[in-house]
């Protein structure tokens, strides 16, 4: 499956900006979304189970960040609200074939498919 994230860009801090991952075919896997600053390791942000019925955020955007899938377009989403300077960073959706398991879900190794990767920047 091929991933294609967009709708990233520089925005003020406390704006909002909505991220799109597309995939190739459908969708039947679990979805993540990391991000990486510079310098800096990957992070993971978000995941959605196959199902939509399971989310799971990392404490630094929890309440803020939202994922979501559409299934009928192949599409999964990352609403990001209240942005902060701290959260300037490329991000980067993922695909699991992998049996869920929170403990997994948040790092890279979980994942098998990677988009290339969408800016994002957040001014004070």
């Amino acid at each position: 499956v091929q991933l294609q994230a967009s709708g990233g860009g520089l925005v003020q801090a406390g704006d909002s900006l909505r991220l799109s991952c597309a995939a190739s075919g459908r969708t039947l896997y679990h979805m993540g979304w990391f991000r990486q600053a510079p310098g800096k390791e990957r992070e993971f942000v978000a995941a959605i189970s196959r199902s939509g019925s399971i989310t799971y955020y990392s404490d630094s955007v929890k309440g803020r960040f939202t994922i979501a899938r559409e299934d009928a377009k192949n599409t999964v989403y990352l609403q990001m609200n209240t942005l902060k300077p701290e959260d300037t960073a490329v991000y980067y959706c993922a695909a699991s074939a992998r049996p869920w398991v929170s403990v997994s879900v948040i790092v890279t190794p979980f994942y098998d498919y990677w988009g290339q990767g969408t800016l994002v920047t957040v001014s004070s």
